[in-house]
């Protein structure tokens, strides 16, 4: 499995977050299966979001989207997004 890890920061999670599971549809179209949502315990708008995907190439698809950008713009994403797209090597529960 495919996760592609974003961290950035938005101007306010309530206007962001409906914007992000709209746009939910465009992530699925590109093989993605699920999300986790991490928000920071300094500020609570500082964001850390891990999509899975099927397949690295629906990683990278999703990731060259178009409308990926004009998400973020209309949900307040208000810094510099860093992204990682990995392929997952263990998990381990304790």
């Amino acid at each position: 499995m495919t996760k592609v890890i974003v961290q950035h920061h938005v101007a306010d999670y309530e206007k962001w977050y409906p914007v992000f599971i709209e746009h939910g549809k465009v992530r699925r179209q590109h093989g993605a299966q699920g999300h986790t949502i991490y928000r920071g315990e300094g500020d609570a708008n500082d964001l850390v979001v891990v999509n899975s995907f099927a397949t690295p190439a629906g990683a990278q698809a999703f990731l060259a989207d178009p409308t990926l950008k004009q998400a973020m713009d209309q949900a307040t994403v208000d810094s510099e997004p860093r992204v990682w797209v990995v392929s997952e090597t263990e998990d381990q529960s304790y």
